[in-house]
């Protein structure tokens, strides 16, 4: 089944989203005001550093945000219809039907005191109204297609007698069972080994493909991204510094924080033993407070090329090359004043 779209062609639009947490030190400010753009089909990697706000946006589009959070402003348009907006019990029809979640860690997702059979056949009773029988028979369907072998005895077990592979594996064909339009995989490799890593990234886009879902890639990882992504949204102390297709983000990088992530990705070709010259780049500072964050723009206190205005202006993303678009004073020449 393809996923519907909207009107203007997209399967999902974030308008403007804000998402405050009020904390005893302060409102943090962790997403502040942004906006991007999903159409069928289509991966989208969101990638940062860890504080960037990255997870929490995509919590948001299942109403998931954790206390004391909440999303103070902004529209989520998923199938024209604005998710915000919604009641909880209209919220529970949406998540794992409509739109799945793929966690970063799957010990933490799959309850351990029931067998994996009892999970995932909740899920399809519950949305598609099928006996328990046919509930089973399609999660053992579903375990097969992501390359679990047994699949029925597999459905007996506990979560604990089983690896973080075949874990992930497990969560993957959770997020499938009722074929959704949007998958948002929040960091689904961070806990696995590098050779695991590579077979589940594989598995995910070989899926994506065959079930024509459109997925959101959460990672702080640019090769991850590189092989997975459509477009690529760079993100900043809860601001959206860059985003274009992934060719031209690697080819032409314009905001200095994607050059610098870029920067500080190991290379093939060069070693980084104790004794070589060679030394892994990192981005000096760390990502600042967002209870008081820096005024204009977030990342001129780490920003080897800021001017003296962009510590007072706040810049507005701007289209540099038809859909490439960056929120930075080199390119907009203006910007609101923070």
């Amino acid at each position: 089944m393809v996923p519907a779209a909207g009107n203007n062609g997209r399967l999902l639009e974030v308008k403007d989203l804000r998402i405050h947490f009020y904390t005893g030190s302060g409102i943090v400010k962790a997403v502040d005001g942004i906006s991007y753009g999903l159409k069928p089909g289509q991966t989208l990697g969101v990638v940062g550093e860890s504080g960037s706000g990255k997870t929490i946006s995509s919590l948001a589009l299942l109403r998931l945000i954790p206390r004391p959070g909440k999303i103070i402003s902004g529209k989520i348009l998923f199938e024209d219809e604005d998710l915000t907006a919604k009641t909880e019990t209209e919220m529970i029809a949406v998540r794992g039907k409509k739109i799945a979640m793929i966690f970063q860690n799957p010990a933490y997702s799959l309850n351990p005191i029931y067998s994996i059979g009892a999970q995932l056949g909740e899920i399809l009773v519950w949305h598609e109204k099928v006996s328990q029988k046919a509930a089973q028979e399609r999660a053992a369907e579903l375990l097969q297609l992501v390359g679990i072998a047994d699949p029925v005895s597999r459905l007996r077990q506990f979560p604990h007698e089983l690896s973080g592979g075949m874990k992930q594996r497990v969560c993957i064909a959770r997020a499938l069972l009722c074929n959704p339009a949007l998958v948002l995989a929040d960091e689904p490799t961070t806990n696995l080994d590098v050779t695991i890593q590579a077979q589940i990234l594989d598995l995910l886009m070989e899926l994506k493909n065959r079930f024509h879902m459109a997925m959101i890639l959460v990672t702080h990882d640019m090769g991850v991204v590189a092989r997975t992504a459509d477009r690529i949204v760079v993100m900043y102390a809860g601001r959206i510094c860059e985003e274009a297709n992934t060719k031209v983000i690697f080819r032409d990088p314009r905001h200095p924080y994607t050059k610098a992530l870029l920067e500080t990705m190991p290379r093939v070709d060069q070693s980084y033993t104790a004794d070589s010259r060679n030394r892994l780049v990192v981005i000096p500072g760390r990502i600042p407070n967002l209870v008081d964050p820096p005024t204009g723009c977030r990342f001129h206190p780490r920003c080897a090329v800021a001017m003296e205005e962009c510590s007072t202006i706040l810049p507005e993303p701007v289209d540099v090359a038809g859909g490439h678009t960056v929120s930075c004073l080199k390119y907009s020449g203006g910007g609101t004043a923070s």
